[in-house]
């Protein structure tokens, strides 16, 4: 067809196919099929129902897009940069997945402006959407007054194949339907074709069927490629429905416009080429060189700068309003959505200083002091609120018809919890925590690595921190958890070994606001040990038996200290300086300076043991070629607690033993 006969739809449905072709194109790498058979339906979305400011992406009250089949981002980048967002020039998206561009390979949140979540991984920005949705439907309860409605947008999410896929999606769209989460709309970009190839290869189930059975409302659309109205409807049919999360299941044709890879695998993952690109050129009538658009398509996604901006307005007049009536509740939204804390808020934590208990029982204690300092902390446990000691008292259940409380319901689903976890916290407003066994940190490993790498600042209560769990056995203690946690980059892994410890811990998991923390807790009681501090704790390793010129530095971590302590002190009866270091968090401590970390473990001291309960992988860093670490580099094993810990070397004869051998 000619150029003319195009619709001004038409003309701005290719403008979004061929920024993406084009860019695929220079940068030789991509994935242009999602953008060519999913303009359509997302058009339609971004023209007609997307509530958002392109000169102000950050605005409050505007609706939450997630392309959570990541892998299209450039389907994203061009409508970023058609309605006229400042962060997408066409500049960037010639950049295309090039060294410090705004275009990156996958979505990122903290590289470009109107990116609300960083997807890629499939699935998670499922979770993500979950994550918005609630924390929507919370802080709307929470703040919204009658005839005030200050907090009222809807989350959109973009998923594929890959993503149905995916199981945390299954977790997270089940947590969603029994939420009841009537503000959450996805759309399906059903073209039945993955990187092996047809679907029908291992994907034949009914995901209708399958939604239906979580609770879903589900909208089908026959022909997403062409039928604009039929997409318009469904929105509309979707935003409609208040009391059930959508999903419009929208056929779409992959890679559609091109002759000869629309609908294969070939276009899924690779640029066209040269002569195809040319083909698919003539085949849409587009007669415009690479990243040219039509002015006329300019013009019409333009519309979002003023539409925009007239409905922010039209939001700044309902909010002024709400300050006049409500001015308490309007200055407690303006600070938690600038992610301010309260003056004082440390001060809640006081009471916890002298308690003796496990330190998941004293995590359960600042739990409950900073849910009372700080009402934007919030979250759950993945079924274990009992065990992780993550309940707090006073607070209703998040439900539906109680969206105010502040206690969730994950269910055994740790890697959903994960996702939603890091979609609450880059809402904006909240300060989500969620809990598990540290051994099942392993089932969401995915979403705390994308909660590290979004510099959001998610807190993971993990307990049951060692092999002292006894009897529930190797499957259940986590040897070699915390080694592999603390190689996630920008993940603060805290481990602590007393009650001033954990509310030290607690105090760097909330002040950290753009980096995510993972709390490690026993399940065993502690003792306070003399030496121990908070601001000790927040420099991550710190000294807690001093002495001048060491002969020998004891480091542990955790339930561990008191090991230490106690050889410590068989030593200085004979005669030995002994200095013993905790090292409650790595991260915090190699962020120190060089001079006080060496302050720490003195260098003039090479004789060193470390002691901690898990993999030894890593501590010959801080111990040396001179030194001894005593872990566990095997797996566990079914008994009392007290009894693994002696069979595994966990006692202060041991210490005292392997110290000798360090000391010759």
């Amino acid at each position: 067809m000619a150029v003319a006969t195009q619709s001004l739809e038409q003309l701005c449905i290719n403008s979004i196919r061929f920024l993406a072709i084009d860019a695929v194109e220079k940068a030789k790498s991509g994935h242009p099929g999602l953008p060519m058979g999913a303009a359509p339906m997302a058009f339609v979305l971004f023209d007609q129902f997307l509530k958002f400011n392109p000169k102000n992406p950050k605005w409050v009250d505007r609706d939450r897009f997630v392309l959570s089949a990541g892998h299209g981002c450039m389907l994203q980048y061009a409508l970023l940069h058609l309605t006229g967002y400042d962060s997408v020039p066409l500049e960037e998206i010639k950049q295309f997945r090039q060294w410090g561009s705004k275009t990156p390979g996958h979505p990122e949140n903290f590289v470009t402006t109107g990116i609300e979540v960083t997807t890629g991984p499939l699935g998670q920005g499922v979770g993500n959407a979950v994550g918005l949705a609630i924390a929507e439907a919370h802080l709307a309860a929470r703040f919204n007054k009658p005839g005030h409605n200050i907090v009222d947008h809807y989350t959109y999410v973009i998923l594929g194949d890959g993503c149905n896929m995916e199981g945390i999606a299954s977790e997270a769209a089940s947590l969603g339907g029994h939420l009841k989460l009537g503000k959450l709309i996805m759309m399906y970009d059903s073209n039945s074709i993955s990187i092996d190839g047809s679907t029908d290869l291992a994907f034949t189930e009914n995901v209708g069927m399958r939604y239906e059975a979580y609770g879903w409302q589900v909208l089908y659309v026959a022909d997403g490629n062409n039928d604009l109205d039929a997409i318009a409807k469904a929105i509309a049919e979707a935003k409609a429905e208040t009391t059930k999360p959508t999903i419009i299941i929208v056929t779409t044709v992959i890679g559609y416009g091109s002759p000869k890879k629309a609908g294969t695998a070939g276009v899924h993952g690779a640029m066209l080429g040269t002569d195809e690109v040319a083909a698919t050129r003539a085949n849409l009538g587009w007669e415009y060189e690479p990243f040219v658009v039509p002015e006329d398509a300019y013009t019409r996604f333009h519309k979002a700068i003023t539409k925009g901006a007239d409905a922010e307005a039209e939001w700044n007049a309902r909010y002024a309003a709400y300050k006049l009536a409500y001015p308490t509740e309007a200055a407690e939204y303006d600070r938690i959505m600038a992610g301010e804390l309260p003056t004082g808020w440390e001060d809640s934590l006081a009471p916890v200083l002298e308690m003796e208990k496990s330190t998941r029982l004293l995590s359960e204690a600042c739990l409950n002091a900073l849910s009372k300092a700080l009402p934007e902390f919030l979250g759950g446990s993945a079924d274990l609120a009992h065990s992780n000691m993550t309940y707090v008292k006073g607070s209703p259940d998040f439900q539906p018809g109680s969206y105010e409380g502040r206690n969730f319901r994950f269910g055994v689903r740790e890697h959903g919890m994960g996702a939603i976890l890091n979609g609450m916290g880059l809402h904006g407003g909240l300060i989500p925590y969620g809990a598990t066994f540290l051994v099942f940190a392993d089932y969401m490993r995915g979403a705390i690595r994308l909660s590290a790498l979004s510099e959001v600042g998610v807190i993971y209560i993990m307990t049951h921190d060692s092999i002292a769990l006894g009897e529930d056995g190797p499957t259940h203690q986590p040897v070699e958890t915390i080694a592999s946690l603390r190689a996630i980059p920008d993940l603060i892994v805290l481990r602590p070994g007393d009650a001033k410890e954990t509310v030290g811990s607690y105090e760097v998991a909330i002040a950290n606001r753009k980096r995510s923390t993972l709390l490690a807790f026993t399940r065993q009681n502690v003792k306070n040990l003399p030496g121990t501090s908070v601001e000790g704790t927040k420099k991550g390793g710190y000294a807690i038996v001093e002495a001048e010129n060491p002969d020998l530095i004891l480091i542990a971590t955790g339930s561990e200290l008191e090991l230490a302590t106690k050889a410590a002190d068989i030593f200085k009866s004979e005669g030995k300086s002994v200095r013993v270091v905790s090292m409650p968090s790595w991260e915090l401590f190699e962020g120190q300076t060089q001079e006080y970390k060496d302050s720490v473990l003195a260098p003039s001291c090479k004789k060193r043991v470390s002691v901690e309960a898990g993999s030894t992988m890593g501590w010959h860093k801080y111990v040396g070629s001179d030194g001894a670490v005593i872990g566990i580099d095997t797996f566990g094993a079914s008994a009392p607690g007290n009894i693994c810990y002696e069979k595994f070397g966990f006692t202060v004869d041991n210490v005292v033993a392997t110290a000798r051998k360090v000391l010759g």
